[in-house]
């Protein structure tokens, strides 16, 4: 038996038999030429891990038998992403590449200045970060899949929070804080969030807030996302 490169996803991981979906059974029969068994590396984005056997090669409807599966985290992870709306692809490539790290949730957030994608159906947009995040997902072989929500108000996201926030900011500290609860990094639009906002931010009371300084240049919004997340990663 073989086992193709690639994970691939099962929104559920039981011992017993289970049947793909298209868009994985065609990826298993069709590009990674898997046959009857062969062995599949599966993830539910849940903590759990399988490996199983291909008793069916169809690449609409691929069936597939679990022995056995393990558990590799019980808990979601701390860290949280919450984003202004940007315009063009932006929120796509963010989530691209956030979503390849142990985050748990990346929030949109609709802000006094962010600006919403051209032409654009949020809901398109929201299922095509939520593709982004799957594939990000087998990708990285991380344990979770990270989750996307909104677009949400500002105002009643914060209202909502419960956990410590990371503000990026020119009068942060150049050192990341050690993250051991629940904590959202906040990242504005292009221009970055209103003094209003900076201000209901400071005066948080559900958790602390912390002030990072990514340097001495002016980043774009989708790059401070990246770059901060970098930062904090290694402080969970």
């Amino acid at each position: 038996m073989k086992t193709p490169d690639s994970r691939f996803y099962c929104p559920r991981i039981d011992v017993g038999e289970f049947t793909l979906d298209e868009n994985e059974s065609g990826h298993a029969v069709r590009v990674c030429r898997a046959t009857v068994g062969d062995t599949l590396e599966l993830c539910d984005g849940l903590g759990h891990f399988a490996d199983a056997t291909i008793v069916k090669a169809d690449p609409k409807a691929c069936e597939v038998r679990i022995d056995r599966f393990e558990t590799v985290s019980d808990e979601r992870p701390k860290l949280n992403l919450a984003i202004a709306c940007l315009k063009d692809d932006a929120l796509e490539e963010v989530v691209f590449h956030a979503a390849q790290t142990e985050i748990d949730t990346i929030y949109f957030l609709r802000t006094d200045f962010s600006q919403e994608p051209k032409n654009s159906d949020l809901h398109k947009l929201i299922r095509r970060a939520e593709l982004k995040s799957l594939v990000s997902l087998k990708q990285s072989k991380k344990p979770w899949l990270t989750r996307i929500e909104g677009p949400i108000e500002f105002d009643r996201w914060l209202e909502s929070e419960g956990g410590d926030l990371v503000l990026c900011d020119i009068d942060g500290e150049r050192k990341a804080p050690v993250l051991d609860r629940r904590t959202t990094l906040l990242i504005g639009p292009e221009g970055g969030f209103s003094p209003r906002e900076i201000g209901a931010v400071k005066s948080y009371q559900q958790g602390k807030t912390h002030l990072l300084n990514l340097g001495n240049t002016r980043l774009r919004a989708r790059t401070a996302a990246i770059i901060a997340l970098g930062c904090l990663i290694y402080h969970i």
